[in-house]
């Protein structure tokens, strides 16, 4: 008993002592958190002082925008720089026909890629393994290499001056979308699929009622890579589209620096607002589903 009794206070005192090492502990452990918070802001605001400043720069008038130091708020707000911008170029025009290259373009990956990714992730068939090897292989490729070939090829068809060469290639599948689509379909588990095959459905069934719903954040993942890579692409409607109507926004751009007569940056940036500005607005709408979707399709090989 008297030895149990001095264990006992042994632990007590222990106990009692062990009080400041808690607090310094804990007190070390707030500094750093907010030391790191910091950085994150520090950090934050310096990647987001371009955007800030473009966006500032399109509301201000043309002697704010020579003013040194520069003003950040501008007072008062020139919103006549949109409608300039729109009128000095269509580019009403060109923001639809960069939603319809966009929009066709989405389409044609939400259709073709999930298939093929599901073939490659849950249907067996000879050759099934070098064939995915060969379509990863694809990405492999720089696109100068694909470039003349694609251009000759889209020549020869006739389809210079139309969307067809923006459009078309987007509904025979992207290789990184269907690798991203693939290691997702691998993480949802095998029984969903055999418990609807024991109800008779077909793979078809299973592939449009069991994986297309449960592959919400892969699907939003392609889908803001899709809606970014082409609505920002200025390489391809550059050597595809020659007509003036034909032009997307990014082309647009182009010319609006080129056609100006003097340097109105506050035009420029409200041209170059009305480009950035869905993209972020596409992201801050899908950014729980896109995070997770990325997490989780890097999770299984």
């Amino acid at each position: 008993m008297a030895s149990t009794d001095r264990t006992l206070r042994g632990t007590r005192g222990r106990t009692a002592g062990s009080g400041p090492w808690l607090r310094r502990v804990s007190v070390r452990r707030v500094i750093t958190t907010v030391m790191t918070y910091l950085l994150l802001v520090v950090v934050a605001a310096a990647f987001s002082l371009p955007l800030v400043w473009m966006l500032s720069t399109s509301v201000k008038s043309l002697q704010q925008q020579m003013v040194w130091p520069p003003v950040w708020i501008p007072d008062p707000i020139a919103w006549q720089n949109y409608p300039d911008a729109f009128n000095f170029l269509p580019l009403a025009r060109y923001t639809f026909n960069t939603l319809l290259v966009t929009g066709l373009s989405i389409l044609g990956v939400w259709v073709s890629c999930p298939m093929v990714a599901y073939a490659f992730a849950r249907i067996r068939f000879p050759g099934r393994d070098l064939l995915f090897l060969v379509l990863v292989a694809t990405i492999m490729l720089p696109s100068a290499v694909r470039m003349l070939p694609t251009y000759l090829m889209f020549y020869y068809m006739g389809w210079l001056n139309t969307y067809l060469p923006l459009v078309v290639p987007a509904f025979f599948g992207s290789p990184f979308y269907i690798f991203l689509l693939r290691q997702y379909f691998r993480t949802i588990p095998e029984d969903l699929a055999d418990a609807a095959r024991v109800d008779g459905s077909t793979e078809l069934g299973i592939f449009v009622r069991i994986f297309l719903p449960l592959s919400k954040p892969a699907l939003a993942v392609i889908t803001i890579f899709t809606f970014q890579s082409n609505w920002n692409d200025f390489f391809g409607p550059l050597i595809y589209l020659n007509k003036d109507e034909l032009r997307t926004l990014a082309l647009g751009l182009y010319y609006f620096r080129a056609y100006q007569d003097t340097t109105n940056w506050g035009q420029m940036m409200a041209a170059a607002s009305t480009m950035t500005v869905p993209v972020l607005v596409l992201f801050a709408l899908f950014q729980r589903h896109f995070i997770q979707g990325v997490a989780l399709t890097g999770i299984k090989g």
